[in-house]
């Protein structure tokens, strides 16, 4: 995969929301699915696009919440979109996350080049922040596609 290509499709989504992310259901590649929008102005409709980090052999997500912020987001009632948006703590109820301060490739990753040595193909690594949850993803290639209207099996609420 081109350095150039994979550091420009990464930042393409810079300050967007991820809206979904987690193992294919055949389980060899990674998705994350960006709800990607533009200034009202420019007339640019929002569209779903997908990341599939393909052939994927590390996926680690962890929190980005201090432990203070986890304590005060415990409340059940959080995850709900009715009650969520009115209570303390963060709210898990939106259904997506900021992709601030964003995603980026480690460059001569140590990691990616052990995978490399012994699978006998190239490997990257990037490391995805986020508001809620930050990833690290080593694979071998990234196919980005936009999602039909309609196919996405979840819904984005808007931020109140």
């Amino acid at each position: 995969m081109e350095i150039s290509r994979l550091d420009r499709a990464l930042d393409e989504v810079f300050d967007q929301a991820v809206v979904y992310h987690a193992y294919t259901d055949y389980m060899r590649d990674y998705e994350v699915v960006v709800y990607v929008t533009a200034d009202p102005k420019t007339g640019i409709q929002p569209a779903h696009l997908r990341y599939l980090f393909k052939c994927c052999v590390v996926a680690e997500a962890t929190t980005a919440l201090s432990p203070a912020t986890r304590r005060e987001s415990l409340d059940e009632g959080l995850t709900d979109p009715e009650s969520g948006p009115d209570l303390d703590g963060y709210v898990w109820a939106v259904r997506w996350q900021a992709l601030y301060p964003g995603a980026q490739r480690i460059a001569d990753s140590r990691r990616a080049q052990e995978w490399a040595e012994r699978v006998g193909i190239d490997f990257h690594e990037v490391r995805i922040e986020m508001n809620g949850h930050n990833l690290t993803l080593i694979f071998n290639d990234l196919e980005v596609t936009l999602l039909p209207i309609g196919s996405v099996p979840f819904r984005v609420t808007e931020e109140k």
